[in-house]
């Protein structure tokens, strides 16, 4: 971008190749996208340019404001201080005049009345600033209230919810030429500082479903309510020598039978080996659990075997799955018993007692759970296994909800000797 200053120079701004759309005139920008995506920095150089060019009334607003530090004065201020342009604009506590008298206020749309806001009627410049937090009610206000002729309104944003307003907004426009939404990240930032690139890469290791929302701007999946963070998939080798824990949840109609293998190394928790079937009859299971290939599963199992060839079915079962111990559901012993009876008489049923659901959380959350790719049921609901939210206050509440669980109730089950041990002799 170029502008003409008093002195007769030229001002350059270089702009990110990723808000070029956002150069021509529209009635409404948008630019959403993750943290240090240089959102805020493109539009309050932006602006700044404006006023060099033209007359300016703009007001920056933000859903919320108690106090100019929640606004975006302080980074228009330093914007003019890095372009030299202090001469060109004076700063009071309340306000930035400029030059063609322009002038810059900053805003809190929820503090607004249906006649204050009135106030702002004859300025052709909006820039909301965190548009995600903003109600519908602030939406429908403002709208009308930008109609001076060339006005612009410009919405930067972190989604969060498909359905909040400003999303809304854009979403149903983006076919209207009135309308341009960009949608960019720190990748779209060529100056992107290397602590925050160092953040950054932390997150994504740590924890992807955040990353995704808090960096790439994707939509939030109830990440304050989630249950884990302290996961990541990852491939790895598994030991020869690892000491396996396996955990079983029973299911028939809807719901998943499931076995998963886990083993422990310090405060890494490993979970390499899923089975995962809704609909899978009880006969069926050791076949789902050991594998159509094992020969003494077919001796014990005929007619299941049978049924199960004739459906060309080609189960793999996990490894091992018949020689370690497998702790199941005690909630359905005859299918305990079944399965003692063919081919697995290690397996046992879970000891469950008050609050044992929850202790069994919090013992998974102690570790650094690394998860093999191969294992997508097992990273599905970690991502999305979440507490209970009051459906009056929309708030978090510490009670889990019983869904997508199915592999995390396995997960409690097979570790559940370890955190009784720990229990006596604490880690």
């Amino acid at each position: 971008m170029h502008s003409l200053l008093d002195n007769g120079e030229t001002l350059q701004l270089d702009v990110p190749r990723a808000f070029v759309p956002l150069l021509d005139p529209r009635r409404y920008k948008g630019a959403s996208g993750g943290r240090s995506a240089a959102k805020s920095h493109f539009f309050c150089e932006s602006l700044i340019e404006d006023c060099l060019r033209d007359h300016v009334r703009a007001a920056c607003i933000r859903e919320v404001q108690e106090s100019l530090s929640d606004s975006v004065k302080q980074t228009l201020e330093d914007k003019i201080d890095v372009m030299g342009l202090q001469s060109m604009f004076h700063i009071t506590a309340r306000e930035i005049i400029g030059p063609n008298d322009s002038l810059i206020v900053f805003k809190g749309a929820k503090a607004h009345t249906v006649h204050s806001i009135k106030s702002l009627e004859g300025f052709n410049r909006a820039y909301i600033e965190e548009a995600q937090a903003l109600s519908q009610k602030s939406v429908d206000d403002l709208i009308p209230t930008f109609r001076a002729a060339g006005s612009e309104m410009w919405f930067a944003w972190n989604p969060i919810d498909p359905t909040d307003p400003v999303d809304v907004f854009f979403e149903e426009n983006k076919d209207d030429p009135d309308f341009v939404r960009v949608r960019v990240t720190y990748a779209d930032n060529p100056w992107l500082p290397e602590e925050s690139r160092r953040d950054m890469e932390r997150m994504k290791r740590r924890d992807p479903e955040k990353y995704a929302h808090v960096w790439l701007g994707k939509y939030r999946t109830m990440s304050e309510a989630r249950v884990f963070r302290n996961w990541k998939v990852e491939a790895f080798e598994t030991p020869d020598d690892a000491t396996f824990y396996f955990g079983a949840d029973w299911g028939y109609s809807i719901d998943p039978t499931v076995l998963i293998r886990c083993f422990i190394e310090g405060r890494k928790l490993y979970i390499d080996q899923e089975v995962y079937r809704v609909g899978c009859e009880i006969d069926h299971c050791p076949f789902l659990f050991g594998g159509m290939k094992s020969k003494a599963l077919h001796k014990l199992n005929k007619q299941a075997y049978k049924s199960l060839k004739a459906r060309n079915e080609q189960w793999l079962g996990i490894p091992g799955s018949r020689k370690w111990r497998i702790t199941a559901d005690n909630a359905r012993p005859e299918t305990i018993a079944y399965m003692k009876r063919h081919g697995f008489p290690l397996i046992q049923p879970s000891i469950k007692g008050p609050g044992s659901l929850m202790e069994g959380v919090e013992f998974l959350q102690n570790y650094d759970i690394v998860i093999h790719p191969r294992c997508k049921n097992t990273a599905d609901e970690f991502t999305f296994y979440s507490y209970k939210t009051d459906p009056r206050t929309d708030q978090v509440i510490p009670v889990l909800d019983d869904k997508k669980n199915h592999v995390i109730d396995s997960m409690r089950y097979a570790i559940e000797s370890v955190r009784r041990h720990s229990a006596w002799h604490p880690m």
